[in-house]
């Protein structure tokens, strides 16, 4: 906080304490159960994170180490956040074929943890599981019909992105990136990691083709950027075939790594989500830097996208409803009281555009494009972006939880 405050920003600036951030300095990237010592220690972050100003806690439960956390622990933990009023929101442990039963697990762990949840960029992953999202949003009815303050967001695309390391098995990755590296490279396990990385592009992440999943970073081979796998294996030499896609794949991690944007959600399923009541919109996109990489357009567009394609196009939602979900309904939702409507006496956060004109410019081809139509945009009563340019104002603030 006392960096940002520091270096002075233009937006608003709150965040979560990170699950996996916790698990990490107590008991590292290992596949195993805390010690009631170690338990009380990660407890002992999360209520110092609280008091500190963190809004709640989240989790990543796809990622390591959250994929190691049982559930059991992560309703301990929540615990604590909810004593100070904070929510839990997460990256569910799956989005493909196991995802009903990751919605399943982020109920319970708002109900016995007492705290409310927030499923995060929830989507359906994988063409065989599209659909899925009439029985994810069904369980949430339900949830919220017995009492349980579940909620959701979402970006308004059908592709994702994270980092390479998503088509690697999560018991691949225990132990860190060395361990990792040393068991695709073990005669004895690499044909066991390929077989499982294989079967991610073909009915997971890879939505059925590795043609479907671009390095949108890369900072050891920028050259990499904007490239599918199935381009970069017959750059090598290879037919485009996934087996050899998984190899290029062992070949980016051994470099060092890569993020990737991941063609696989389906299009209905986005459309449903989004029309859920309950559903407030948000980028998941970093803050990056102007032409650097192929990164994921959310990052540019996704406001602008709602407002242009999914509103005045599509008609999938009214102008007010999707200003709602980018607006209030998210500040309430963080527990921000005194901001995301325009309201006497609250903090004048204030976006102006031309409903007739807003769209999204940014495209997986070519993302670093700005949004067309945003005319103002004030932050704390000063003005920000006057006419699509930014004024040099930093007139951010930290937002704190309620602890």
């Amino acid at each position: 906080f006392q960096t940002i405050l520091d270096k002075q920003i233009s937006p608003n600036w709150g965040i979560f304490v990170g699950q996996g951030t916790v698990r990490s300095r107590v008991i590292g990237a290992e596949d195993r159960n805390p010690s009631a010592a170690e338990l009380d220690q990660m407890k002992d972050m999360v209520r110092q994170a609280m008091q500190q100003g963190a809004l709640g806690i989240s989790t990543g439960l796809f990622y390591v180490p959250g994929s190691f956390t049982p559930t059991e622990e992560v309703i301990e933990l929540s615990r604590v956040a909810a004593e100070f009023g904070g929510i839990y929101i997460s990256h569910m442990r799956e989005e493909a074929a196991e995802l009903i039963d990751s919605v399943n697990e982020t109920i319970r762990i708002g109900e016995e943890a007492g705290i409310p949840v927030q499923m995060t960029h929830h989507k359906v992953i994988g063409v065989q599981n599209w659909g899925a999202s009439i029985d994810s949003l069904r369980l949430v009815d339900e949830a919220r019909a017995r009492g349980i303050d579940i909620t959701i967001d979402q970006y308004p695309y059908t592709a994702s992105q994270t980092g390479i390391n998503a088509l690697i098995p999560q018991w691949a990755q225990e132990g860190g990136r060395e361990r990792m590296l040393e068991r695709i490279d073990s005669p004895e396990t690499r044909a066991t990691i390929k077989s499982e990385v294989v079967q991610k592009i073909l009915y997971d992440r890879g939505g059925g083709d590795p043609k479907n999943v671009f390095i949108s970073r890369n900072t050891w081979d920028p050259s990499m950027a904007g490239k599918n796998l199935a381009e970069l294996a017959v750059e090598a030499g290879m037919e485009p075939t996934p087996e050899n896609a998984a190899d290029i794949v062992f070949e980016i991690l051994a470099g060092g790594g890569a993020t990737a944007v991941y063609h696989a959600i389906g299009p209905e399923d986005v459309d449903r989500i989004m029309q859920h009541p309950a559903t407030a919109i948000g980028s998941d996109g970093p803050v990056g830097i102007f032409g650097e990489g192929a990164p994921h357009p959310r990052q540019y567009g996704t406001f602008a996208r709602v407002l242009g394609h999914f509103v005045r196009e599509r008609g999938i939602l009214s102008l007010e409803d999707a200003v709602r979900k980018m607006s209030s309904q998210t500040a309430r939702r963080l527990g921000i009281h005194d901001r995301g409507l325009l309201t006497e006496g609250y903090y004048a956060d204030i976006a102006v555009f031309d409903a007739d004109e807003i769209i999204d410019k940014a495209t997986f081809e070519d993302p670093h494009q700005y949004a067309e139509g945003m005319k103002y945009v004030l932050v704390n009563g000063q003005i920000v972006v006057a006419d699509g340019q930014h004024t040099g104002r930093r007139r951010g603030k930290i937002i704190y939880g309620p602890g």
